[in-house]
């Protein structure tokens, strides 16, 4: 089988070219092409596939195997289709949470994100859903922050154990935002979330009572940019998921 690896900010994906060929894959068989030491290694799997209606269809998998909306996937997965000339320039694709728009900005590739009209309080903490759901924790030091062991705690406590959650760990400098991620699926700390991004913008607006219509949020692998407008108290839209999305090889396994 022929793939292609990509990365949007470090969170990397494994390709596969469903739209000219026929492709059906298993859940064992994703978990051992993401394992990082048996088979490719990536923290999730795209099939991109026909659709009547649409550009394309993004198939996505976690590392484990299960199913959610992948925002930094969705930008490589406008990249690919680019590169199988799928697409020329902006798209309209389908994934698991309903339709999306796709721009290319210069260099980058744009994700238009689902509405949101629900942000929830957690005592101190919050939870947003953006195609994937994120639970929020704001800290003083981020970068000593123990991601994996207080992620994995909020990620199978009692609440969350059955659906799981991603977990989110933001420091506010000077109105920069510096975010660490637990994502559910890979069950560990990955260099980028786009959802998890996307819920910490949101939050951050919430909880400052903001309505600007950018945040910059710098992750381990790079700044992603939000934009988006809030048009009432927990109501928020036309939201867009800006960074770059690169190819970093191809090969056959």
């Amino acid at each position: 089988m022929k793939f292609w690896k990509y990365q949007g900010t470090g969170n990397d994906f494994i390709m596969i070219d469903g739209y000219n060929q026929s492709v059906n894959i298993s859940v064992s068989e994703v978990q051992k092409l993401c394992d990082r030491k048996f088979g490719i290694g990536a923290d999730g799997l795209i099939v991109l596939r026909k659709h009547s209606e649409y550009d394309f269809e993004m198939d996505y998998f976690n590392a484990d195997g299960s199913k959610s909306f992948c925002g930094n996937g969705s930008r490589c997965a406008q990249a690919f289709a680019l590169d199988l000339s799928i697409i020329s320039g902006d798209s309209n694709f389908l994934a698991i949470d309903g339709a999306h728009q796709g721009k290319i900005i210069g260099d980058l590739f744009g994700t238009k994100m689902c509405d949101v009209y629900e942000v929830e309080n957690k005592g101190n903490d919050y939870f947003v859903y953006t195609g994937s759901p994120h639970y929020i924790q704001y800290v003083n030091d981020v970068k000593n922050t123990k991601v994996q062991e207080l992620g994995s705690g909020i990620r199978y406590s009692s609440e969350y154990k059955l659906e799981g959650t991603n977990v989110n760990f933001v420091e506010v400098t000077n109105d920069n935002l510096i975010v660490r991620t637990y994502e559910r699926g890979v069950e560990g700390e990955t260099l980028s979330c786009g959802t998890g991004v996307t819920a910490v913008a949101i939050s951050y607006l919430f909880k400052t009572n903001g309505y600007q219509n950018k945040v910059d949020i710098e992750t381990l692998g790079g700044e992603i940019r939000i934009k988006l407008k809030r048009t009432s108290q927990k109501q928020f839209e036309n939201i867009w998921l800006i960074g770059p999305a690169v190819k970093v090889f191809e090969g056959e396994i």
